[in-house]
């Protein structure tokens, strides 16, 4: 199976998930980055919002590549007006000569009002499909110019005058797909949206067994066929040039693990596989500020059933093992280390590029 390939920029590092903090970036360095994605072969290349915009960089992605897909992995919908969002991806549309799609994600209610400090306005689900619905009234409202209507629950789209319309774009259609891990938002995106980004903490056998029946159900009452929805997995790596380094990045993973799993939105992902009284433990540790202890409660049973795991020379076989017949793109977050070694990243992006 021939997989596409993406890559991300300003990922979060371990120090990052472990609370002390990130680094700073620049303008140099976000268009190098983009720059040696696409020389390295990869086919789409993202920025998180992990604190920083997530539409930002891909303005300068856009200027120093040319090929290359560009993705948000993704942005918070809720804190941004449809229409905000709608002018940043039709612009990123149009400026990148249509290689732009859209990733949106909810966050958690706590996170919108608290960090984010806006409003939380129902269950997420429901108003993300509005949402959805609303961005396509807008992206149909700038190609055509025809008069808005939308008119929702959560949100109201009925006025758009020729001042402030950005006209129509020679690729209109921004592909829109939907960060989800619990059923209800592959559903949707199943239905309404051009693919799922699938959160990695949601391990390979949550993914064949809840989540890809949830995108088929929806696909279906969208009268689609499931295999035109792109799922987008993104698995967790622990992987080294030896053996000691495995073992060193399994360590570093279960920070990130730790993270993630302490939040209870992604609870259903344990209590699927036994796992509730952990899941409670580490929402317990967060919250009291305890994220260098986190680790230890994630075991290797535990790893293994997230994570491809394995020395550099095996990720390519052990992509294909683990994400055939699940995803059909994969996201590769790979540690710096292994990243400066460009004609390994090259040979092993074209294998699972390979049929």
């Amino acid at each position: 199976m021939a997989f596409r390939v993406q890559t991300v920029m300003l990922g979060p590092d371990t120090a990052q998930y472990a609370g002390d903090g990130q680094a700073t970036v620049d303008i140099a360095g976000i268009a190098a980055a983009a720059r040696k994605a696409e020389e390295l072969g990869f086919d789409g290349v993202t920025a998180p919002e992990a604190g920083h915009d997530p539409f930002l960089p891909l303005l300068l992605a856009a200027e120093h590549t040319r090929r290359i897909q560009l993705a948000t992995n993704v942005a918070i919908a809720f804190p941004r007006s449809p229409l905000v969002t709608a002018q940043l991806a039709w612009d990123l549309q149009h400026l990148s000569a249509g290689r732009f799609a859209l990733g949106l994600g909810t966050q958690v209610r706590s996170h919108v009002e608290r960090r984010y400090a806006s409003t939380w306005t129902g269950p997420p689900g429901p108003r993300l499909r509005e949402y959805v619905l609303c961005l396509r009234a807008m992206f149909n409202a700038f190609q055509e110019g025809t008069r808005p209507s939308y008119e929702g629950e959560h949100y109201r789209f009925t006025l758009m005058n020729p001042f402030f319309n950005p006209g129509p774009i020679d690729q209109p259609h921004v592909p829109i797909h939907l960060a989800a891990v619990n059923p209800y938002m592959a559903r949707l995106s199943g239905e309404l949206c051009d693919g799922l980004r699938l959160h990695p903490i949601a391990t390979f056998e949550f993914a064949r067994q809840v989540v890809l029946p949830a995108v088929e159900a929806g696909a279906n009452a969208g009268g689609r066929a499931p295999e035109d929805v792109e799922v987008i997995g993104a698995p967790f790596l622990a992987i080294a040039e030896d053996a000691d380094g495995v073992e060193e990045a399994k360590q570093q993973l279960r920070q990130h693990i730790a993270f993630y799993s302490s939040t209870p939105t992604y609870h259903s992902v344990l209590e699927f596989h036994g796992w509730s009284g952990v899941a409670r433990q580490l929402h317990e540790m967060s919250r009291e500020g305890r994220w260098k202890e986190m680790p230890g409660l994630i075991s290797d049973e535990m790893l293994d059933a997230w994570a491809i795991v394995g020395v550099r020379e095996e990720l390519a076989s052990r992509v294909r093992e683990r994400c055939s017949g699940l995803f059909d793109t994969v996201l590769l977050d790979l540690p710096p280390r292994l990243r400066r070694d460009e004609a390994w990243v090259a040979e092993t992006v074209a294998a699972l590029q390979a049929d």
